[in-house]
């Protein structure tokens, strides 16, 4: 397991030198490793960012807006893992270090040509494009500063861009890679867009007020921020939306480490050193979740509330909760860090009063209360929902609409920890009429998006983690398929490649398949652009004259079969 850094044993040497700052630390080896890119590193997201349920696991490398620029192993290695998958990182590679550490690549465009007749082998075997392998150890080796793979675009990412990652090769726990050395210009300070204090307990009010607040501050002549002044009583909490921002990039990027403390205090202190994965969903106890539900923003909380597990708080006093007294006055101090030294500071003035409460926050009540530590089975009509104890992190009223076909499972404000099961009863239904109806959950637009449906006799059942409107939808549409670059019994002599478009509108694609005069061959897909591709370079045409026949099937089975010729020498 990586050590927790010791926060008195670190080298303190900000270095400027070209507006360059370097960390370094006895904890990890700065010499080490080499730049995974040849370009300066320009970041598009940092580590420990906050993402949709889970913290970001490495850094984001910009690479000019290009792909297929080299990759670099930065240090030598064994490469212990291949995958390539539709979504997540798409094309990612995994290289463990002798010193204790393995660095990832993810949404690569393809890899060098060892390691990609590696493991285009493996998927001519298996003949699938989604693959995942585990070479033995000094089975597939790699030097240090030796090109391993090449930058893309696969995968989840939105952008072309380099995801990196170091990793315990033990623990698995990723740390974060700026720690390493890694030069990365950084003379912006973090940014506070926002404060909000929160009322905690039971008649506590902040600002006359029972729901959270958000606070007026302004800019200081010293350069740290002072908000109005304050008046609560009882137990309340802070929370605030920012954001960090490195040089030569306008990304607003995740911010390394937040410490609150009240009159000199230290009340709550965390950073974004390392985290385990098996806690990265816990970023939704982080946040206030039901802010971002309704807004789509991120508001981190200085508190820790129920069910929250992380472990990367370096201090937590009574949960970063302050009791405030009538007639008393404290001085709370919100300080933002990044690592390279730039911090920005927000001082709060809060005064003990025993005010009149003004607005009282609206509390949501129903006839079912729902309690997260106990098992919870609940008949909607058309359906019935199953939620396993601890699926939620606290106790709340849950809202559920029944319906003959159409049923609400509360909102998109409540976060779901663990998945649930929600089963509808089909039996009103024919055989016939059941092969292509699956369960969909309707979007504020109420467009139905497919839920991975499993049938079992008069039953359709899936597991998920969100809430909202369910019902049963029927896809009799089969898929499309239609050719990008090339036309029918066209030569194709100074083609590399085939590129075909693929797509099914209702329950999605979710199998296809290829053969060129017969013979299976390896389609890459990319979902975002709905694009099948074959490189002429895999295998070797024995035949001026090529049939070439695409398979395509949605999710409910609905198939699509387009055959072409096209010539070839």
């Amino acid at each position: 397991m990586l050590p927790k850094i010791d926060k008195r044993k670190i080298v303190c040497g900000w270095v400027l030198c070209c507006s360059l700052f370097v960390i370094a630390q006895e904890n990890y080896p700065q010499e080490t490793f080499q730049s995974p890119m040849d370009i300066p590193l320009i970041l598009a997201g940092t580590f420990g960012e906050l993402r949709s349920n889970h913290f970001h696991a490495g850094i984001d490398i910009k690479t000019q807006q290009r792909q297929g620029l080299p990759i670099y192993a930065i240090g030598d290695g064994s490469v212990t893992r291949i995958k390539i998958a539709h979504w997540g990182y798409g094309k990612v590679l995994y290289v463990a270090h002798p010193n204790g550490y393995t660095s990832v690549y993810g949404h690569l465009q393809k890899f060098a040509p060892e390691i990609e007749a590696y493991i285009k082998k493996v998927q001519y075997q298996k003949r699938s494009y989604q693959v995942e392998v585990f070479p033995d150890l000094g089975e597939v080796t790699v030097k240090k500063g030796q090109v391993i793979a090449y930058s893309g675009n696969t995968g989840g990412s939105s952008g072309p861009h380099l995801h990196f990652e170091i990793r315990s090769s033990i623990s698995e726990k990723p740390t974060n890679p700026l720690l390493y050395g890694f030069e990365v210009r950084d003379a912006t300070n973090p940014v506070l867009e926002e404060v909000y204090a929160y009322p905690l307990s039971k008649n506590a009010r902040v600002n006359q007020s029972t729901d959270k607040v958000e606070l007026n501050f302004k800019r200081q002549k010293d350069g740290t921020f002072l908000a109005d002044k304050v008046s609560a009583l009882g137990t309340i909490g802070f929370g605030f939306k920012g954001f960090d921002r490195q040089d030569l990039a306008a990304n607003k990027n995740g911010i390394y480490s937040v410490q609150l403390s009240v009159n000199g205090k230290i009340y709550t202190d965390y950073d974004f050193e390392t985290f385990s994965f098996a806690e990265s969903r816990y970023i939704n106890t982080l946040i206030d979740y039901e802010h971002f539900g309704a807004y789509r923003q991120r508001i981190q909380q200085c508190f820790k509330t129920p069910g929250n597990r992380l472990g990367i708080y370096n201090t937590l006093y009574n949960d970063g909760k302050i009791n405030i007294q009538e007639g008393m006055s404290y001085s709370v101090t919100l300080l933002l860090r990044d690592l390279g030294g730039n911090e920005t500071k927000i001082i709060i003035p809060v005064e003990g009063k025993n005010e009149p409460v003004k607005i009282e926050k609206e509390e949501e009540k129903t006839d079912e209360y729902l309690v997260a530590k106990k098992n919870n089975n609940y008949d909607l009509g058309a359906a019935t929902v199953y939620f396993p104890a601890n699926t939620f992190y606290k106790d709340f009223y849950i809202d559920l609409k029944k319906g003959t076909d159409t049923i609400t499972i509360h909102n998109s404000r409540v976060p779901a920890h663990r998945n649930f099961t929600l089963t509808f009863d089909v039996s009103k239904y024919s055989k016939e009429e059941r092969k292509q109806l699956f369960i969909a959950r309707l979007d504020k637009d109420l467009d139905a998006n497919y839920a991975s449906t499993y049938k079992r006799g008069n039953t359709f059942t899936t597991r998920t983690r969100n809430l909202g409107t369910y019902t049963l939808a029927k896809d009799t549409i089969p898929p499309t398929i239609r050719p990008k670059n090339f036309k029918e019994k066209q030569w194709l002599n100074n083609y590399s490649y085939l590129s075909l478009r693929i797509s099914d509108d209702l329950s999605g694609v979710k199998s296809y398949s290829a053969t060129l005069n017969g013979d299976w061959i390896l389609m890459e897909y990319e979902p975002k652009t709905r694009t099948l591709t074959y490189n002429f370079d895999d295998k070797i045409l024995d035949k001026t004259q090529c049939e070439l026949q695409v398979t395509v099937s949605d999710n409910v089975g609905n198939t699509t079969i387009y055959k072409s010729t096209f010539y070839r020498k």
